[in-house]
């Protein structure tokens, strides 16, 4: 399965946490309705919907007051499987 773009992990971050708007580039500390349980939720669903990547807390391991979702997204791309080369 295809990995979904920055702004669709945005987006699926803003429906779990109730947030009003998480865009890719908003520290995610700084955006209203989300916290901690807000991220595990999101980690948990993303794991359900991609087991190919092996995305697990350590994503955000590294969270500080400038992290944003792009930031996540970057970590997430270097976890998912290449495509095998003919």
């Amino acid at each position: 399965m295809a990995l979904p773009t920055v702004e669709v992990v945005s987006e699926q971050l803003a429906a779990v946490s109730g947030a009003t708007e998480v865009t890719p580039d908003a520290p995610i500390r700084h955006i209203p309705g989300v916290d901690s349980l807000d991220l595990m939720e999101w980690l948990y669903n993303f794991q359900n919907e991609h087991p190919d990547i092996p995305a697990d807390e350590s994503l955000f391991a590294d969270l500080d007051d400038s992290t944003t979702m792009r930031d996540v997204y970057a970590k997430l791309v270097d976890l998912a499987p290449q495509p095998a080369e003919a």
